[in-house]
């Protein structure tokens, strides 16, 4: 099976998975970004041709239920490809606390980002709280290590060269 059609089929997986946490745990606060951790294993693991556009699509994708501001996720997740695909060489992205490491960072940074973009393009702010925005990042970040292991099965190390 070819690496797009993986990633097609990867992605629909986590777009069911965002929707299950964000419906289970959503009446608490907490905002999985199961699509962040997905783009990031996928860029961890695929060539730089496939992992830049998953990770723009993911956030593409979850513009498309935004009604304020389009286009904040897809920058802010291809902005998190650049540094999954800049720490690559730096980070072994095969053993657990690397990969809960760089969501917790990447967490932080992406919504510190999102945050920005929508004061300063949207003039709003769609925060929620100091404890559900970091339990939703803690969450994302203990869970990396099942996603990206599912991602490492289905695709293997691929050669990173551009």
């Amino acid at each position: 099976m070819s690496t797009a059609v993986k990633l097609f089929l990867f992605f629909i997986a986590a777009t069911l998975f965002h929707w299950a946490f964000t419906a289970l745990l959503g009446g608490a606060g907490l905002s999985l970004n199961i699509m962040l951790v997905f783009a990031c294993a996928a860029c961890a693991f695929v060539k730089p041709a496939y992992g830049y556009p998953t990770a723009f699509l993911c956030g593409l994708f979850l513009d498309f239920f935004g009604v304020k501001l389009f286009g904040h996720n897809a920058l802010v997740f291809t902005l998190c490809a650049c540094a999954v695909y800049g720490l690559d060489k730096r980070l072994d992205f095969d053993a657990p606390v690397p990969q809960i490491i760089v969501i917790l960072g990447l967490g932080f940074a992406a919504s510190a980002l999102n945050q920005i973009l929508l004061k300063w393009l949207a003039g709003f702010s769609a925060w929620s709280g100091f404890w559900p925005f970091v339990g939703g990042i803690v969450l994302n970040a203990l869970l990396a290590p099942f996603i990206f292991r599912a991602v490492r099965r289905a695709f293997g190390r691929q050669e990173k060269s551009f």
